[in-house]
Formats: C-alpha cells, sequence, structure tokens
C-alpha cells in the first residue's frame, strides 16, 4: 500500500498539470480585444519571452557546469546526480516559459473583460496566474516523485537521497538567476518610467508617450511571474527534499560508509520518507478543488472572490495532513503519538497565512501604518524614506515570532509524537522540518493568486495605453489594487517558506556531516568566522543587486529624456509620433543578464569554498545568512510595499492627490522601494535556500 504514495504524487501532479493546460485554453479563447489592444500586447509578449529566452541560455551554461562538477567532485552520485539536477532545471525553466506565455496572453484579455466589468475580469485574470501555479507546483511534486520512483525504489542507486536532493539544486539554478535578473530587469524599468514620466514630465503612469512603458510592462512578468514562480518552485522542491534526505540521514536506510541504499525498508524509514510526498499529492487536490471555487459573484468584495478558493484548500489540506499521519504511523512503533506528526502541518499552513497577513497589515492602504506613511508625504521626500525604513524594520517582529513559533510548535509536536522512543529527538528535528511542506502543500494555489497581480496590473497598462474608457480603467485599477496585496503577502509567503524550507535544508546538511543532535558549537573559532561570512553575504547580496538596479536605471533615465527631447511631439501627445519603445527594453534586458552573474555565482561559490575549509565554519555561514537574510527579506519587502501603496493612497485623492508635492514625495519613496521590494528583497530568498542545498548535496565532500 505504501509503495503507491509516489504513484498518488504522480496522479496529483499530472491532475495539476491538466488544470492548467485546461485554464490555458480558456484563456487564450477569450476575446484579445481590439488591434491595438493586441499590438500593445503583442509588444509585451515579445518583450518577456524573448528575454525569457536570453536568460535561459546563460542561465543552461550555468547549469550544464555545475551539472559536470557534481559529476566530478561526487562520485557516488555519478551519473545520476548530474541527470537529476539537469531534470530540476529543466522542470522549473518549463513552467517559467508556459506560466510567462499565458501571463502575457490573459493581460490583453482582462484588459477587454474589464469592459464587461470586474466579474468578468477577476476570474480571467485568476485563469492565467493558476497556468502558472498548477504547473509549478505540478512539475515540482512530478519531478520529485518520479526521482524518489526511479533513483530510491526502482534503481536504489548509491546515496540515492542525495540524488533525490539535486533535483532541487537544479531548481535552485533556475530560481536564482530568474529571480535576480527579473528582479533587475523589472526594477530598471520602473524607476526610468517613475522617475522621468511622473515626476519629471508630470504624466500618467502606462501613459503610451512614456518610452519605458513597455519595459515596464515586460518587467513585471519576468519578475513577478517567471522570478516568483522559480522562487516558489525551489521552496516547494525543497521543502519536499529536506524531510526525507533527513529521514534517511536519523533514521537510517542508507549505508553511512558505502552510501548503498538498504535492501528494505523499516516501518518508520518509509513512512518518514514517504509522507511529505503524500502531504504534496493531497495539497495539491486540495488547491485544485479551491481553484474552482475562485468565480465572478456580483456583490462580493474583489478580495474575498479571490482568496476564497485558497483558504479552502488551506483548511483542506490541514485536516487531510492530520487525517493522513493518523493513518501511515498508525502502525508505526516508533511513534507513540501519530496525531501530533500532523500538526507540523498545521502549524505551516498557519504560520504562512498569518505572515501573509502580517506582510498586508504592513503594506496595504487599508491599515495604518501606510496611511500614516502617505501623510509624513506632505512634508518631502525624506521623512517618507525614514518612515518607511522604520515600518520595514518594526514589521521583522510579527514574522520573526511566527516563524519561531512554527518551528518550537513543530519540534514540541515531534517529542509527543515519538515520546519514549529511542528516537525521540531526532523525530522531533524531522517534525520541525515538516513545517515547511505544511506551508507549502498549496503552492498550486498561492502562486495562482500572486501570479493574478502582475496580470491585472499588465491590464491596466494595456487599458491606458489603448485609451479605453474610463470605466474600464476604474475596473482595472480595482483588481492591480487588489494584485498589489496579493503580492505583498505572496512575499511574506515566500520569505517565510523560504527560512522554514532553507532551516530544514541546514539540519539535514549537520546531519550529513556528521555535526550532532548538540549543534554547532558557537565558541569555535571557525563557526564565528563563518557566523560573519554568512551574515556579510546578506547584505553584499542585497547591496550588489541595489547597484545593479541603480546602475541600469541610469541608462534607462537617460534613456527616456533622449526620447522625449529628440522626438518633436512625444512628450505632448501628438497624434501618430511614438516612442521608440524596443530600446528600453533592450537597456533592461541586457543589464539584467549582465548584472545577474556576479551575485548569483557568490550563492554558489562562497558555501562551497568555506566547506572545504571547515564543514563546521560552513554551518556556521549558513546559520549566520539563514537569520540575517530573514530579517532583510522582510524589512525591504514590507518597506518597499509601505512605499508603493503609500503613493497609490495618495494618487487615490488623498493628501493632494497626483501632481501634488505629497505626491511627488512619495513617488520617490516608491522609487527608492521599487529594488527593496522586487530585487534585493526577494533575493534573500534565494540566497539561503540556494546555500543550504548547495551545502547539503556537496555535504560528502567536507568530511
Amino acid at each position: 500500500m505504501l509503495e503507491m504514495i509516489p504513484l498518488l504524487a504522480v496522479v496529483a501532479a499530472v491532475a495539476s498539470l491538466a488544470l492548467a493546460a485546461s485554464y490555458a485554453r480558456l484563456v487564450t479563447a477569450a476575446d484579445p480585444g481590439s488591434a491595438v489592444m493586441q499590438e500593445i500586447a503583442g509588444a509585451i509578449r515579445d518583450g518577456a519571452m524573448a528575454f525569457l529566452r536570453r536568460e535561459y541560455r546563460a542561465i543552461a551554461v550555468f547549469v550544464v557546469v555545475l551539472a559536470g562538477v557534481v559529476y566530478a567532485v561526487l562520485p557516488t552520485l555519478r551519473p545520476w546526480g548530474s541527470l537529476s539536477l539537469v531534470l530540476g532545471a529543466v522542470f522549473s525553466a518549463i513552467a517559467g516559459f508556459v506560466g510567462m506565455r499565458i501571463a502575457t496572453a490573459a493581460n490583453v484579455r482582462t484588459a477587454q473583460a474589464a469592459r464587461e466589468g470586474a466579474d468578468k475580469a477577476l476570474p480571467l485574470a485568476y485563469r492565467g496566474g493558476a497556468v502558472m501555479g498548477f504547473t509549478v507546483a505540478g512539475l515540482g511534486l512530478l519531478g520529485i516523485a518520479l526521482a524518489y520512483l526511479l533513483f530510491v525504489q526502482v534503481l536504489r542507486v548509491d546515496d540515492a537521497f542525495q540524488v533525490v536532493a539535486t533535483f532541487g539544486l537544479g531548481g535552485s539554478s533556475i530560481a536564482l538567476f530568474a529571480r535576480i535578473g527579473g528582479g533587475i530587469y523589472t526594477k530598471a524599468a520602473d524607476v526610468g518610467a517613475d522617475l522621468v514620466g511622473k515626476v519629471e514630465a508630470g504624466i500618467p503612469e502606462d501613459d503610451p508617450r512614456n518610452p519605458a512603458t513597455i519595459a515596464d510592462n515586460v518587467g513585471d512578468n519576468v519578475g513577478d511571474v517567471a522570478g516568483m514562480g522559480a522562487d516558489l518552485f525551489e521552496s516547494y522542491a525543497g521543502s519536499i527534499v529536506a524531510p526525507m534526505v533527513l529521514a534517511a540521514l536519523l533514521f537510517g536506510g542508507v549505508d553511512a560508509a558505502s552510501k548503498v541504499v538498504a535492501s528494505d525498508f523499516s516501518a518508520l524509514q518509509e513512512t518518514t520518507f514517504l509522507y511529505p510526498l503524500l502531504v504534496g499529492a493531497l495539497g495539491m487536490f486540495a488547491s485544485i478543488l479551491g481553484s474552482f471555487l475562485v468565480r465572478g459573484r456580483p456583490g462580493k468584495s474583489l478580495s474575498s472572490q479571490l482568496h476564497f478558493g485558497t483558504n479552502v484548500a488551506m483548511v483542506v489540506t490541514a485536516v487531510a495532513g492530520v487525517a493522513s499521519a493518523m493513518w501511515l504511523f498508525g502502525d508505526v512503533a516508533e511513534v507513540a503519538n501519530p496525531i501530533w506528526l500532523g500538526m507540523p502541518i498545521v502549524l505551516g499552513l498557519a504560520a504562512g497565512y498569518l505572515i501573509g497577513f502580517a506582510s498586508e497589515y504592513y503594506t496595504s492602504d487599508h491599515y495604518s501604518p501606510v496611511k500614516k506613511l502617505a501623510k509624513q508625504a506632505e512634508t518631502g521626500p525624506a521623512t517618507v524614506i525614514i518612515a518607511g525604513v522604520a515600518e520595514g524594520m518594526i514589521s521583522t517582529f510579527a514574522s520573526v515570532a511566527l516563524i519561531g513559533a512554527a518551528i518550537g510548535g513543530s519540534y514540541w509536536f515531534g517529542l509527543l509524537a515519538f515520546a519514549g522512543s529511542p528516537f525521540e529527538v531526532e523525530g522531533a528535528l524531522y517534525a520541525a522540518a515538516l513545517a515547511a511542506i505544511g506551508m507549502l502543500a498549496t503552492t498550486g494555489a498561492v502562486v495562482a493568486v500572486d501570479a493574478y497581480g502582475p496580470i491585472s496590473d499588465n491590464a491596466g497598462g494595456i487599458a491606458e495605453m489603448s485609451h479605453l474608457p474610463p470605466e474600464v480603467r476604474e475596473v482595472t485599477d480595482s483588481l492591480d489594487s487588489l494584485g498589489n496585496t496579493t503580492a505583498a503577502v505572496a512575499k511574506g509567503f515566500a520569505i517565510g517558506s523560504a527560512a522554514l524550507t532553507a532551516l530544514a535544508l541546514f539540519r539535514a546538511y549537520t546531519a550529513a556531516v556528521g555535526i550532532d543532535v548538540g549543534g554547532i558549537d558557537l565558541t569555535e573559532v571557525e563557526v564565528i568566522i563563518g557566523l560573519f561570512i554568512g551574515a556579510m553575504l546578506t547584505f553584499a547580496f542585497a547591496a550588489l543587486t541595489m547597484k545593479s538596479v541603480g546602475r541600469a536605471a541610469n541608462d534607462m533615465i537617460i534613456e527616456v529624456r533622449r526620447q522625449f527631447a529628440d522626438i518633436p511631439g512625444l512628450r505632448e501627445g501628438r497624434e501618430g509620433v511614438k516612442a521608440e519603445y524596443a530600446k528600453c527594453v533592450d537597456i533592461s534586458t541586457r543589464a539584467s543578464l549582465r548584472e545577474m552573474i556576479l551575485p548569483g555565482s557568490l550563492a554558489v561559490v562562497v558555501p562551497l569554498v568555506v566547506g572545504f575549509y571547515s564543514a563546521e565554519a560552513l554551518g556556521g555561514l549558513l546559520g549566520g545568512s539563514l537569520v540575517t537574510g530573514f530579517l532583510v527579506a522582510i524589512f525591504m519587502a514590507n518597506s518597499g510595499g509601505a512605499w508603493d501603496n503609500a503613493k497609490k493612497y495618495i494618487e487615490a485623492g488623498n493628501h493632494g492627490g497626483k501632481g501634488s508635492e505629497a505626491h511627488k514625495a512619495a513617488v520617490v519613496g516608491d522609487t527608492v522601494g521599487d529594488p527593496f521590494k522586487d530585487t534585493s528583497g526577494p533575493a534573500m530568498n534565494i540566497l539561503i535556500k540556494v546555500m543550504t542545498i548547495v551545502a547539503l548535496v556537496f555535504a560528502p565532500v567536507f568530511l
């Protein structure tokens, strides 16, 4: 019976991909609007897909080199480790490509549907995002289930669970550069469009006179669709892989010396290996169910319509997670109270939801932090920036408390589950790792809601550029406003899930290199050095990505100013005069591909160098980067989101409205916040996860 669980995961993954294909057909069958709308959407689509192809060609070289390194230095993984790594990278790339393709088809159709009202446009935008969500989750679950079936159950290759872990490393390779490159692209365009368009020229957002407006809309897709999708693909894969590998290291199943997989697993070993896959499958079915519940309902708030499906999926997953633990571990002698092994799933889901709410509180204009920030804009940009930095810093308190509660609570539930067993402490560590898959079990539904945001944002841009009636723009603005909130919630979710996933991978690493339950000794010189290096890397990584945005934005600003000066009638909006959009698209593309190389390489090279010096020092590095990276990510994401929505709150008519001095001050704050929330902040997620999975995969050579 237990051997059917990987097959159930395959079925769930295939069902997810089938749903994504069905939604893709529904989106592409919708009315794409007028010829002008299609022309604008075509320019956005062509720019986005051209960037993605060039980015993937660059990343392919990195993936091939990394696969070669795995083959060369990890003899026990040959050749399967390299194959699994490439498979993870290919699946992540396919998810990004498919999601981007449909998102850039859904935007114009959402704008056209907005002619009939928000109740028609919202389900269409959601389905466009759901293609990305269920492709990401479906391919992630399918890849891990196939890797387990092939390498563990069928071939029983040496060091089989390390081979499965390399699938996650492959996904990390794509996420590393997709997140950094996409973030640089989108913010270079956004900063240039805002500073020259809004502040200097005094023209509205998405105005067709602005040469950077197409690049800005392309950036929404490469950063918030492909980038976020790759980020959560990596987290999702890592959250399933980590407890599997940890179980193999804590409970046996692979000979420590020869790396040979046991011919038969004990009940404890097999159930702890398979439970993460089972939760992934159940969460997938729950997400599919939830997606059917998102539909336009006249008279209902847009927010409640959009989030209803995700909330249902979370409740169903929580119940199913506990019930499946009682069934799966019911006959395992070492597990005294199986119900408690289901509770980390509940805690992970609850922590993800509450971290998302905390992010919404600090970044939504429905709550006091953003309203107070908008009020500060009346006294100039300096006070806006000071207040925004402060809000971001104080917002870390809630997220740290929630992550701490999820980790501590899961560990305690593990102690209760294994009470009286010789594996009591090991079981508690395993339970703590389960919180990550709990948080990410409904990834399909979460990414669907997140990808809705850039689709609705693009729809508003297309409506503005094609001069649709004001009432249509009002509808797209309402969709976009909701999208800003979902983006903030998704960023909080992504950061929280990154922290839990990295922690689970970190614990697997310490077990792999033989650091016992007593933990890392902070009095050791090597560990202290590692801690400082890890903390420093967080700030160096943030600085490199911020500087990259600054350089690219500088080029963009110069180009936009040049076009306003050199193209007669462009700034005035003379009929028949068009901006040279392609030049701005090219600036963002070239800059992002050039600038992503150094920070991306650091995330892989530094852990390897430190690990070869000392496994304990690498443990310190991972601990230092995990703590500081999590805090910096929350701080930057929430500061940036608060600045963004303070600007939008003023644009809604408060504190003088558009064009006022308060508005200009808020635009400056938003411009500072752009790389905070969409480049450097999200890059922290990738940094802490990539370094931990690199450490885990290469752990055998650090011994």
